[in-house]
């Protein structure tokens, strides 16, 4: 887990670095991000309903094997298209590894899910915490192509590890659905009122940090921070989510998974509101907010849909609302480079981020008011 979000939200650690080394704007490569996000959220969503039916040992595995041969993928490269096929499957190697390991390890606890869930979101945290500045200090050290091989490489060697390990319980109820059957079920699940308010809702609240992650660390550097200070203070949001990520599962299982993720998602809009402010106090406080916001978020999602919806389908039920989040990368990291670039500044992105996220917590509420 460690490895599946850390990277993909590390791209605006990527930008400059990976412009100069390819001769592509950073405007233009923000779409390459785009793609990685897409695939890693909708590519991997719908892999995940599928999976619903597949062993989940034998689909990690492919996915380690493809992580392995990404790593020295760049000494081949030169182009744009090239890039944009890379970080495509990447995308979808790293979020099919987060949708089978976040939607079958929960199922294994049945009485304390939300802790059990949040215990496993650490390993999330721990990768927004530790991947950007690894992945700065790999970039200035090793070179583009050779940092990337190494990371690569180590995260194939975790990926590995998962996939000798994780599997069902026993125990557990299994989907027997036929593919068409399982289409049918998406079908009538798409038509309903609340299933689209929470899709929308879902998609938002992964949307305001891909949106913020595409500025944070140039606002930052804007602030007065050197451009490593910046990617350890972004990583800071990451580390801080670890305490949510933890206190927010127990939270779930003692006042209910809706009233906890809705209570992140407020945390996270104060915070993005506080970067308005310029004073480095203000910042330091907003971080906190944020990261705490963050770590509830992608945490106490799944429990909440978990009991929505049934655990029976459990990769199916995730890889859907994985979908909807992948809709909404496609347009973030271009949007939130593209609202700095053209007004000169960062209110407007902040702007925007805090709008995504109150969008997403109205659609919650709305989706979720009459269960």
């Amino acid at each position: 887990m460690v490895f599946t979000f850390g990277t993909p939200l590390s791209y605006g650690i990527f930008r400059q670095p990976f412009s100069e080394a390819f001769a592509v704007s950073p405007v233009v490569l923000s779409g390459v991000f785009s793609v990685m996000l897409c695939t890693f959220f909708i590519g991997s969503g719908i892999i995940g309903v599928f999976s619903a039916r597949l062993p989940i040992r034998g689909v990690l595995f492919v996915c380690t094997v493809t992580t392995g041969l990404l790593a020295p993928s760049l000494y081949a490269v030169e182009s744009y298209l090239g890039l944009a096929v890379v970080f495509a499957v990447l995308g979808l190697a790293l979020g099919t590894v987060f949708v089978l390991i976040a939607s079958v390890i929960p199922r294994w606890f049945e009485e304390r899910r939300g802790a059990a869930t949040g215990l496993i979101f650490v390993g999330n945290g721990l990768g927004l915490f530790l991947l950007p500045p690894i992945w700065e200090t790999a970039i200035t050290t090793l070179g583009v192509r050779r940092g990337f091989l190494v990371i690569m490489s180590v995260t194939a060697l975790a990926f590995l590890l998962a996939s000798s390990l994780c599997r069902r319980p026993r125990w557990a109820t299994q989907s027997t659905l036929t593919t068409a059957a399982l289409l049918s079920w998406v079908q009538q699940l798409s038509r309903t009122r609340s299933f689209q308010l929470l899709f929308v809702g879902f998609a938002l609240a992964f949307a305001w940090y891909q949106l913020l992650a595409a500025y944070a660390i140039d606002l930052f550097v804007d602030r007065g921070l050197t451009s490593t200070e910046a990617s350890t203070m972004f990583g800071l949001i990451g580390g801080v989510s670890i305490v949510s990520r933890i206190g927010g599962g127990y939270l779930a299982d003692a006042m209910g998974s809706r009233r906890a993720f809705l209570s992140s998602l407020g945390c996270a809009a104060s915070g993005i509101s506080l970067l308005l402010a310029p004073q480095y106090s203000v910042l330091a406080v907003a971080i906190v907010l944020v990261g705490l916001g963050l770590g509830g978020c992608a945490t106490l999602y799944i429990p909440l849909l978990l009991q929505i919806y049934g655990s029976e389908k459990d990769t199916a039920i995730i890889g859907i609302f994985n979908v909807g989040g992948g809709l909404g990368a496609l347009a973030m990291p271009p949007l939130g480079t593209a609202s700095v670039d053209y007004t000169d500044g960062y209110t407007v992105a902040i702007l925007l981020t805090l709008a995504v996220t109150l969008v997403s917590f109205w659609a919650v509420v709305s989706g979720t008011s009459s269960r």
